[in-house]
């Protein structure tokens, strides 16, 4: 398909992992087979390489979510050692211990910076502190009385840091059926000039903090401002009773309304972006508001459905097998079901209630760039979703990379090499909204 490239970072072609781009562009999803359990196993919070534990679940964590914070401020690797050296492997509730307590550790020298009057040492202990609170609700069931004093100490120490920040990040609130959607938008520079804007969405698990970790300072560098935002779903808003459901574009819309009220947003330089499952969330919004601009996901979610069929310790997650997980494993799959109101004993039930969760490539005409790591390609649903997503998207402005495991950039959402999706990601973005 002319306009199309496809390519993996780095310029290294590695034989076997380019998606054919000559095919015919395909109108809807490819049927496939959700109740039956997935050829090989398949799951996506695999690591690819081995960074400290010996449980799967709990070391992809630590070198995706941990580590790979640390380049944007969100740990230092003594302290992530530090607590990982005292951490049980596979147990939930040590490493909420310990996670925990280095949070607090760090957010009482934040408080005494702010005292004397140290503001960028304050700043940068409370980002720290944020995300290791955040880290600390890892793994933590929806009835233990800590998850929500936790979720909110690690907003707290973000909006302390976000009034230090230079021009200070804005913390947002919503209106969204009844309650509000919170998030945070930062400018790019002091003046209200328009400028070029990310939106940025999680996924099935993700906190609005995480996502400032993830991206914010590269967006920032290249001139563009940054929002994020918990939608339903995320965060603790199931707390609220506000959990996943298909037509996840009606709260990004809200989202969207707030920045066109902005005149520091250049209206024609809207993109959003959406990892893991907002690279289905993302792309659905683009279908349905054409005020984005831009789209951008990793992976790319053609259909949530099947995609969950694909996940081993989802569709063969009986009671008795859950009970024979690590509790960290247990509990991370439990609260996945929670976030889409499926009963913990029914973890399954996950397939179908993604039933509706999908968009048709076909109607996002805008320019689109997917971008997936090379481990996460190596599923074969995943790797089906991807041909269809790029056969699919009709703009001849769109590009599909995978990111190679011979430069640490392989695992799901590649969190473990961000000033890599910096580079592929705004370095396309920089080409679309040239002028």
């Amino acid at each position: 398909m002319s306009g199309t490239r496809v390519w993996l970072a780095g310029v290294v072609l590695l034989s076997g992992l380019i998606l054919s781009c000559t095919a015919e562009r395909t109108r809807g999803v490819a049927t496939a087979d959700a109740t039956k359990a997935p050829a090989k196993e398949f799951d996506m919070h695999a690591p690819y390489v081995r960074y400290h534990f010996q449980d799967p679940d709990m070391d992809f964590t630590f070198g995706s979510l941990v580590l790979g914070s640390t380049g944007n401020g969100g740990a230092e690797t003594g302290e992530a050692f530090a607590v990982a050296a005292k951490i049980k492997d596979g147990d939930a509730a040590s490493w909420q211990e310990q996670w925990i307590q280095m949070a607090g550790l760090v957010e009482a020298r934040g408080q005494k910076s702010l005292a004397a009057g140290h503001t960028v040492s304050a700043r940068d202990q409370f980002l720290r502190a944020s995300n290791y609170y955040r880290f600390g609700t890892l793994a933590m069931m929806a009835d233990d009385p800590r998850l929500k004093p936790t979720a909110v100490k690690a907003r707290e120490n973000m909006k302390q840091a976000a009034a230090l920040i230079d021009p200070p990040m804005e913390y947002v609130e919503l209106p969204f059926e009844g309650t509000v959607l919170p998030g945070y938008f930062r400018k790019a520079a002091k003046d209200d000039k328009p400028r070029k804007t990310l939106l940025m969405l999680g996924g099935g698990e993700t906190f609005a903090e995480d996502l400032i970790f993830y991206i914010m300072p590269q967006a920032i560098e290249r001139g563009y401002n940054f929002m994020t935002l918990d939608l339903p779903g995320q965060g603790i808003m199931p707390l609220e009773g506000k959990v996943f459901r298909p037509e996840m574009h009606l709260a990004v819309k809200k989202a969207v309304d707030y920045l066109m009220t902005r005149k520091d947003v250049d209206r024609s330089r809207l993109a959003v972006y959406g990892i893991s499952g907002g690279g289905g969330f993302a792309p659905q919004a683009a279908q349905h508001d054409k005020r984005i601009k831009a789209v951008v996901m990793n992976a790319c979610v053609v259909d949530a459905r099947p995609l969950f069929a694909s996940m081993t310790p989802v569709v063969t997650a009986t009671p008795e097998k859950v009970a024979g997980f690590t509790s960290f494993h247990g509990n991370t799959v439990k609260m996945v079901a929670w976030r889409w109101g499926v009963p913990f004993d029914n973890i399954p039930g996950l397939v179908e209630a993604n039933t509706g969760f999908s968009f048709d490539p076909a109607q996002v005409t805008i320019p689109a760039l997917v971008v997936v790591g090379e481990g996460e390609y190596s599923g074969d649903e995943t790797k089906r979703q991807q041909k269809i997503c790029i056969d699919g998207l009709p703009n001849p402005l769109k590009s599909f990379v995978v990111t190679p495991l011979s430069e640490g950039a392989s695992n799901h959402c590649v969190m473990e090499n961000r000033s890599l999706v910096g580079q592929v990601v705004f370095d396309w973005l920089d080409g679309v909204f040239k002028k």
